[in-house]
């Protein structure tokens, strides 16, 4: 008679078949329970220790700022506890850990907009402090799973946490040239876009509207405004690109906001800003000064308003990008505008800084995205702009009130008629006269003998400063120039051009053109943005994120702020 054991041993009963006696065996015996109990302790205590672990990587990293009780610091940092937002979209919040994120945000009923970063946590960490987040404090989510958290990442900035492993990296300083040295200052909290102010106190811009005083022998940034205090994020998109400090120590701020509520097309809202009096050695609250708008651009070629400095002369100058790539009309009906430039992008605007009604003159005309300009040790004005994507060098152009620059109609020193792309430029305004860019005789940024106008194609030269006499050579009486670097790639360009930072000695001549010598101070640098001179032969540079080419596509933090002096004798 056959027997048939199926699990551990032999029973007492069996059940009656054709062939014979079928010994089963019970399914859960008392070993089997203690085993299961087991097991079941176990997986209790493994997601204890997966909260443990979420507990301490949030006392490490998150504490600070949204507090070990989770009820955040309003009204800058939002609370953590029975979070309406993190239950709302859980890939979102897992995304916020894994790529950053900058206001405005909505948390019970009351509005943040300042700047978390990412943070640097694989994705087993990611998932642990998450589940310890959704299970403390009164919040009732589920805990996350680690196949959750990855599938989360892939969709944000940093496809993988060895992406942005790879892209938290500061690499190493550049050689800094003979008789100068070069040392790193402070790290930043996130993306900005200017430096402003000289031996008496420096400030920082961030791009979201943010203020901070730098410290610059201590390293340390201090916020003294904050976006929030006047700019209201929720009325559409916006960035800050222009700041300047007065003699009185007040501060002047350039805001640009795309609008696409209650206008007939989309708008770009342009205001100066400046501070009230001091009080207490800190800038007062930022009042508008002047407000203009036009229509928004399309496909991101929206350059927006930027760099503001005073003059020799006393007054007040901005400089206005171009809304299109090359004066094209495009756009979608009832949307966006359907024509190219406008009466105030592509050029200089100048004002008089003690007007109570200011008003806007358009200095010069043609200059496609002049995010950099500075005076020579003669007054004269020079912009530095960035060219089209269809490969014209960027130019540098010597500055006179009333002329225009070319564009749409001349990109550098090509026909005033280029062909394709730019089959859509129309025929130059009758009567105007172009003036040419300067020529760059080399040896670096693509000059040569026969000159070129004026720097490689998307080298993206950024913000400039005047270095006089009191700069050692080979500085001395020369422009400062940063590159921030190829943003297209390859084939347009090679992937490491720009990322720099240029000497440029000027020569003007008799005909009033200009050519310029141009050499490599720094390189390279990681998407240099703004340089300020500080005292004799001290200079800061902005980086404003790490990567150094183009070639790693690597996602985006926040840069450092470097110091080039001269070496003490």
């Amino acid at each position: 008679m056959a027997e048939l054991a199926l699990t551990g041993q032999p029973a007492a009963g069996g059940l009656t078949t054709a062939g014979g006696t079928l010994r089963s065996r019970p399914m859960f015996s008392a070993r089997c329970f203690s085993a299961v109990v087991f097991l079941t302790e176990l997986t209790v205590a493994a997601a204890d220790d997966a909260l443990a672990r979420g507990q301490k990587i949030y006392a490490e990293k998150c504490a600070l700022c949204h507090q070990p009780g989770g009820q955040g610091a309003p009204p800058v940092y939002p609370p953590l506890a029975k979070s309406d937002w993190l239950a709302a979209d859980r890939e979102r919040t897992i995304k916020v850990l894994c790529e950053g994120l900058a206001g405005p945000v909505t948390v019970l009923q009351q509005s943040y907009s300042n700047v978390m970063p990412a943070q640097i946590l694989d994705d087993a960490e990611v998932t642990a402090v998450l589940s310890y987040v959704m299970k403390s404090w009164g919040n009732a989510g589920s805990e996350f799973t680690e196949e959750e958290v990855a599938a989360a990442r892939a969709q944000s900035q940093f496809k993988t946490y060895a992406e942005l492993l790879k892209s938290t990296e500061y690499l190493p300083l550049p050689k800094a040239p003979a008789g100068f040295k070069l040392r790193e200052v402070a790290r930043l909290p996130e993306f900005c876009t200017r430096l402003a102010g000289g031996e008496k106190g420096v400030y920082v811009l961030a791009q979201s509207g943010g203020v901070y005083a730098l410290d610059v022998a201590a390293g340390a940034l201090t916020p003294v405004i904050r976006a929030e205090e006047y700019l209201d994020a929720k009325r559409g998109d916006l960035v800050t690109l222009g700041l300047t400090v007065d003699g009185a120590g007040r501060l002047w701020i350039v805001s640009n906001q795309k609008l696409t509520e209650g206008v007939p097309v989309y708008t770009n809202e342009v205001v100066i800003w400046r501070t009230s009096e001091m009080t207490d050695g800190r800038p007062g609250k930022p009042q508008p000064w002047f407000q203009t708008s036009y229509p928004q651009g399309v496909g991101g070629m929206n350059h927006g308003v930027s760099n503001i400095a005073f003059g020799p002369d006393g007054m007040l100058y901005v400089s206005s990008g171009s809304r299109t790539d090359g004066g094209e009309v495009r756009g979608e009906p009832e949307h966006y505008f359907q024509g190219g430039e406008v009466e105030i992008t592509a050029g200089v605007w100048r004002f008089d800084p003690r007007a109570a009604k200011p008003a806007l003159e358009m200095y010069a005309r043609g200059i496609r995205n002049p995010y950099g300009f500075a005076w020579d040790g003669e007054g004269s004005l020079f912009t530095f702009a960035n060219g089209p994507d269809y490969s014209a060098p960027e130019e540098m152009d010597w500055i006179r009130p009333g002329r225009h620059y070319g564009f749409p109609f001349q990109f550098s020193d090509w026909p005033v008629k280029p062909h394709f792309p730019y089959a859509h430029t129309p025929p130059p305004p009758e009567g105007v006269t172009f003036t040419p860019p300067v020529r760059n005789l080399g040896p670096a940024a693509g000059g040569s003998g026969a000159g070129l106008g004026t720097f490689d194609a998307h080298s993206c030269p950024g913000g400039a400063l005047w270095c006089g006499a009191d700069f050692p050579a080979p500085l001395r009486d020369g422009f400062l120039v940063t590159r921030f670097g190829n943003l297209l790639g390859a084939p347009a360009a090679p992937e490491d051009t720009g990322f720099d930072l240029l000497s440029v000695h000027v020569a003007k001549k008799d005909d009033g053109s200009c050519t310029a010598r141009v050499e490599t101070v720094l390189a390279p640098l990681a998407r240099p943005l703004d340089v300020l001179r500080t005292g004799a032969g001290r200079v800061l540079i902005l980086e404003y994120t790490r990567p150094v080419t183009f070639k790693d596509k690597l996602g985006w933090l926040p840069g450092r702020i470097l110091e080039l002096s001269a070496a003490e004798k």
